[in-house]
């Protein structure tokens, strides 16, 4: 068998208003260039199954970075952290942008790195993934994963989230790939179709899988919600987006 290994660590990167705030890099050993891709973490924190996801995507051949969104509000149990940033409203849209663009910065910086980069995101991450890739140009795909509050009426609108990321859709600037449960709640079917809508009215690259008996979180294997046949082909909906516009 050939010799195969990675290497993965915790890095410090350059994030919104030049704030230093951690990450998780993994990649496979060896000079490369691979291509890349940044996760951007779910509403429940800079968790165990982002850590895994960041090194099954170096598995794969890609150098890996999920940045840690919650950096400021403290360390310690991902769980107890995410819970005091949803006590505070969460983190503002424009922080969540600026900290993605360092975490694609730093990737796209290293020897090792193609300088081709996808950006991926789950629930929060999701919509955060759609907003970041209207307000970029340093992306060459974007991931987009049951991502909830994408459609938004103006009661759920804060001061952290002024603005719903579909209004931006207009300024995509890379394509997109989305993948939803049609069990799901938050986005609801009706929500895709009215994302799906406004991404052909202005004329998008993007392609969306929507799952039957799938829900919210449906690659989460250590919850419930997880459903083995439509997480195994999302995943490889996932690999095969990600080679044609990152190799």
């Amino acid at each position: 068998m050939a010799y195969e290994g990675m290497i993965a660590e915790t890095v410090s990167i350059v994030g919104d208003k030049n704030q230093p705030i951690t990450a998780y890099a993994a990649r496979p050993l060896g000079p490369g260039p691979f291509p890349g891709v940044v996760l951007i973490h779910h509403l429940p924190g800079w968790d165990e199954w982002y850590r895994e996801a960041t090194r099954k995507f170096a598995h794969h051949g890609y150098a890996a970075i999920s940045h840690n969104l919650y950096h400021r509000s403290g360390t310690g149990d991902p769980g107890d952290v995410a819970a005091k940033v949803r006590a505070e409203g969460g983190v503002p849209d424009s922080q969540v942008i600026g900290d993605t663009e360092g975490a694609v910065q730093w990737l796209k910086s290293q020897p090792w790195q193609n300088g081709k980069a996808g950006v991926f995101g789950t629930c929060s991450g999701g919509r955060h993934t759609f907003l970041y890739a209207c307000h970029t140009k340093s992306i060459e795909c974007a991931l987009e994963l049951w991502g909830g509050r994408v459609v938004m009426s103006k009661d759920e609108l804060t001061s952290k989230q002024p603005a719903a990321p579909i209004d931006f859709t207009a300024n995509l600037a890379c394509p997109l790939l989305g993948l939803f449960g049609n069990e799901d709640r938050a986005p609801t079917p009706e929500q895709v179709d009215r994302h799906e809508a406004e991404l052909k009215k202005h004329g998008k690259t993007y392609e969306f899988h929507r799952y039957d008996g799938a829900g919210h979180g449906f690659f989460y294997y250590d919850r419930p919600m997880y459903r083995i046949e439509q997480a195994l082909d999302g995943w490889q909906k996932v690999f095969a987006f990600l080679k044609k516009y990152t190799a």
